[in-house]
């Protein structure tokens, strides 16, 4: 079936935020006083935030009230930091990629587990180039389950058959193929391994190069 839409993650693909859930992770890790690395930091890539927050706890047992306090001041330190994001963070590319596929009539979706995604893109200047967003209120089940993916087609009333998922983490690229969705992965092999085509960046990027080279 020919490709008729597309569904972009956002942090690592459109923006990466990465650095502002780092300091907002190492502030709440200082806080409980617990060590917390940049390259732990990574290994929460594409993972919610109640994983993500179990697994920078390192084992620690806390009552569900209190991992929810957690969550919620983790969350409250990420949106001050996310304060300082504006169109100028938009990764090389990624505007211009967004751009095409409208301009082309495809229809695109955002598909993030961010449960900040809609303020994310608003501040990037972004949020008219979405046709629908998924993000992490949309589904109860988060990736690598491909339920965020499926969603975002059936908002788009396309087949999954019909829609290109881009990708930066391995959850995703997982969730995508599981949801039988062409993949586009954005990163190294060893993450994004899986995905049928595997590029560095959106940066030079043209929407025909993507479509010949996953239709062949």
């Amino acid at each position: 079936m020919p490709i008729q839409g597309f569904i972009f993650d956002l942090d690592g693909v459109i923006t990466d935020t990465a650095e502002y859930h780092y300091r907002a992770w190492k502030r709440l890790a200082d806080e409980l006083g617990i060590p917390f690395t940049r390259e732990e930091n990574e290994a929460l890539r594409g993972i919610p935030r109640r994983e993500s927050l179990l697994l920078m706890l390192k084992g620690r047992s806390y009552p569900e009230d209190v991992l929810t306090e957690l969550m919620e001041r983790k969350n409250g330190y990420y949106l001050e930091f996310i304060r300082e994001i504006s169109p100028r963070d938009l990764l090389p590319g990624a505007r211009e990629l967004l751009q095409e596929i409208r301009a082309a009539g495809l229809k695109i979706a955002l598909g993030s587990a961010s449960k900040n995604a809609r303020e994310v893109i608003e501040r990037l200047g972004i949020t008219d180039l979405f046709d629908a967003i998924a993000d992490g209120y949309s589904v109860t089940r988060q990736k690598p389950a491909p339920d965020l993916f499926l969603h975002a087609a059936r908002l788009l009333d396309l087949p999954p058959t019909a829609c290109v998922v881009v990708e930066d983490a391995a959850a995703g690229v997982e969730a995508a193929l599981a949801g039988g969705f062409y993949v586009v992965g954005i990163g190294p092999q060893e993450r994004v391994g899986r995905a049928h085509l595997i590029i560095p960046s959106l940066s030079g990027i043209r929407l025909q190069d993507i479509c010949r080279r996953l239709e062949q």
